[in-house]
């Protein structure tokens, strides 16, 4: 099962990236200005980069323990219904 896991991985890494390198290709290779193309991929980078530290700080917030391990005192139990 790992070996499918990691093959899933790795096509959709390729599938991204390709979108991404087709994406830059296609911005760089149309016929505009200069400045318009700067400002395409600058902005393109922006959002990206937003996106990435958006998506870092869910993970992050997900992975993280949701109560501190001490927070918690057993009382002895004997409250038994």
């Amino acid at each position: 099962m790992s070996s499918r896991n990691d093959n899933a991985a790795a096509a959709v890494i390729a599938f991204v990236s390709g979108a991404i390198i087709a994406g830059a290709a296609a911005l760089l290779l149309t016929p505009k200005p200069g400045r318009e193309v700067r400002e395409k991929l600058s902005d393109l980078g922006e959002s990206a980069a937003g996106k990435v530290r958006n998506l870092a700080r869910e993970a992050k917030f997900k992975a993280s323990a949701k109560t501190p391990a001490g927070d918690f005192h057993y009382d002895g139990g004997d409250a038994w219904i």
